[in-house]
């Protein structure tokens, strides 16, 4: 899946993921490739990004919101 997080410092990630797991405000999710269309609050914590290669990345998140988008893109915006 494509995934781009973007704060208020700028784009901080641009890439091909095959799961993301971050916090909401109604709990912890997984997001994996074709995942159903979906907007959420995300709540303070750490997002994890597995990368297609397996490698992976840790962002910290304060708040923002995500959006799980038609044509297997994601995108989080965060402060």
């Amino acid at each position: 899946m494509k995934l781009n997080i973007i704060s208020l410092k700028g784009l901080e990630f641009d890439g091909e993921v095959s799961s993301l797991n971050l916090k909401t405000t109604s709990g912890e999710i997984t997001i994996l490739d074709n995942h159903r269309l979906l907007i959420t609050q995300l709540s303070k914590g750490e997002a994890v990004v597995i990368k297609e290669n397996g490698n992976k990345l840790k962002f910290n998140i304060e708040s923002g919101f995500l959006e799980v988008a038609a044509g297997n893109k994601a995108t989080i915006l965060t402060g």
